[in-house]
């Protein structure tokens, strides 16, 4: 039974009093929010009429989008961390419903903008110089100029901003807070199973285990599969909807055009990675050598090697781990990473009501956060590592931008937490000198490989099948869906893994999928650290100081030129390459470390 969550040391919890000291100072900020937010109106029609009327405009909104991003963070953190709190579930509610409200208000804005060419914008940047802090965000909203509607359809859609997060709503509420699992016996005793724990049992050594975790799990879901299909469903069709009514091409086109993504790096990466399944593969043929099975199911692959030497880790090896694992990053780096272990920046304790995953967020006004339920494996550390990695993003964009531009794009995101996931690996297995903790070390490094590059391209395909399905007009339903799924599995595993029935239910659990066209850059991003974390370790200073400056870029550039700036042509086949020779060659230490022949 999962304990509650004040039976936690508070230095297991985030400080969200760095934000608001108590609740009531949050919703004074919802009130003053509320008090402001009229203001916009006396701009209607006059936004351009000089240089100081669009300077005030834009200081008001930075104003007002400064509060809304901080009331709503301390809401949603407080939410996440006990989702059965409805206090919680109220306030987050009227952060919601006070940025409705702002986007309703200041709907005419781009519109108004976009009628006027950019040129003017140019000459009243050049007449006042404090505008030059908007000037990115100037041109990003003109070169979405084909996209945006008219003033009256801008003011319809950003009434319904809200509703747009229903499906992810109530996809979260419907698996974090509702549903129950069969318990499953661990040794000898029940064992009540949660999405929290079953990463846990999943990888148990006990085979048994990990089947009954396995089959329990998806049992349940497969009974909530008409209506988690019908809720995924309405998540796509509104993707698909948007796209048309702003003049996309499609939904991905619609998806990657913010990020100024052209759609051939999604089709490339899919493609790239078809090619080098056979690497997926021969992993698990020497997975299920030295497991000892004579068959080799779906949840045999997520099995923690039984070498006599597993390990649980403590907080604070965990915290000695990462810091270490980071030093070639240097000191700078190291120092304010510890920073997140000393001022509140991390909620580790797995109590009842958290919601499931990890993740981190910023808010300008305070520092990052980190949530996740640290249980003490291995892959826990590997977690907090890849965590602070987002963390340590923002954090240098933070300090180095303006609000406008500190938030970097998503694309480059995943790029900055797997380079300390790797750095950590590297470092793990440079400083084991038996063979059976390589193993380990090895096999969780490939286990990352098939979660970061194979599943996640997995789901994206299996995604772009959900929106070209609808947009070339068919329904989707829990058969067609399960269908697909079963079908993908079979491609991403290959003939010698035993694809159990159960596994066409998973897509279910995926909450990524309610993020439209965002699991593809965890592929990318894993590629793009391979190549810079193992320069990165192995002390080439140039890489280390691009890569540092790249994370203080924010969004001053996009994305494929902020990662030519850390040396990443993410275009090119060789980062892909490069990926996969590295994996090539763990599989091969792998199997010498085995006795076994890769042949």
């Amino acid at each position: 039974m999962a304990k509650a969550r004040k039976e936690f040391d508070d230095k297991y919890k985030w400080h969200v009093s760095d934000l608001y000291k108590s609740d009531k100072d949050a919703l004074k900020d919802i009130d003053f929010i509320a008090s402001k937010i009229g203001d916009f109106a006396k701009f209607k029609g006059h936004i351009l009429d000089s240089a100081d009327n669009l300077l005030e405009l834009l200081t008001l909104d930075t104003l007002l989008s400064l509060k809304i991003e901080k009331v709503y963070t301390y809401a949603h953190l407080n939410n996440d961390a006990d989702t059965l709190d409805t206090n919680y579930q109220e306030l987050l509610g009227k952060a919601k419903n006070i940025y409705t409200k702002y986007l309703e208000v200041t709907s005419f804005v781009t519109p108004e903008l976009l009628k006027k060419d950019y040129s003017l914008v140019e000459k009243y940047i050049k007449e006042n110089k404090k505008l030059e802090e908007f000037r990115r965000t100037l041109k990003s909203i003109y070169r979405m100029k084909e996209h945006i509607l008219s003033e009256e359809v801008e003011a319809v859609l950003s009434n319904y901003a809200k509703l747009m997060d229903a499906p992810d709503e109530i996809m979260g509420s419907l698996t974090d807070s509702d549903f129950k699992f069969d318990n499953i016996i661990v040794d000898g005793k029940s064992t009540e199973l949660t999405e929290s724990n079953y990463s846990i049992y999943i990888r148990s050594e006990d085979r048994e285990v990990r089947k009954q975790a396995f089959n329990s799990l998806y049992k349940t879901y497969a009974s909530f599969k008409t209506s988690l299909a019908s809720i995924l469903r309405c998540e796509v069709e509104k993707n698909v909807a948007s796209a048309r009514v702003r003049k996309y091409k499609n939904s991905l086109e619609a998806s990657l055009f913010h990020n100024e993504i052209d759609s051939k790096v999604y089709y490339n990466l899919i493609d790239s990675i078809h090619q080098n399944l056979p690497s997926l593969y021969r992993y698990w043929d020497l997975k299920k050598k030295l497991l000892k099975l004579d068959d080799f199911h779906l949840y045999d692959t997520y099995a923690d090697i039984d070498l006599g030497n597993t390990r649980n880790y403590t907080y604070e090896e965990a915290k000695d781990l990462v810091l270490k694992a980071v030093a070639p990053l240097g000191c700078d780096y190291v120092n304010n990473l510890e920073k997140s272990f000393t001022d509140g920046w991390i909620d580790s304790c797995n109590n009842e009501g958290k919601r499931g995953g990890a993740y981190c967020t910023a808010c300008y006004s305070a520092h990052p956060f980190v949530l996740m339920s640290f249980e003490g494996l291995l892959n826990d550390v590997s977690t907090l590592a890849h965590e602070l990695g987002h963390a340590m993003h923002y954090y240098y964009a933070c300090k180095n931008q303006s609000y406008q531009d500190y938030g970097y794009s998503i694309f480059v995101a995943e790029v900055a937490s797997q380079v300390n996931e790797i750095l950590l690996c590297r470092y793990l297995l440079d400083h084991s000198n038996k063979r059976e903790e390589k193993l380990k070390i090895i096999d969780d490094l490939l286990q990352k490989y098939k979660a970061s590059i194979f599943r996640q391209t997995m789901f994206a395909e299996f995604e772009l099948f959900l929106h070209e399905y609808t947009e070339n007009g068919g329904v989707l339903t829990s058969q067609n869906m399960c269908d697909k799924y079963y079908e993908l599995n079979k491609l991403y595993f290959g003939d010698n893994v035993i694809i159990d029935e159960e596994i066409k239910y998973e897509w279910e659990r995926i909450p990524h999928f309610y993020m439209d066209f965002y699991v593809y850059q965890y592929a990318t991003g894993f590629a793009a650290a391979i190549y810079l974390a193992n320069q990165i370790y192995d002390k080439n200073e140039t890489v280390k100081n691009n890569y540092l400056e790249f994370l203080k870029l924010g969004c001053t550039k996009n994305p494929i030129d902020s990662l030519k700036v850390a040396g990443i042509d993410i275009t090119s086949n060789k980062v892909y390459n490069t990926a996969i020779k590295f994996m090539d060659d763990l599989v091969e230490e792998y199997s010498k470390l085995q006795g076994s022949d890769t042949k």
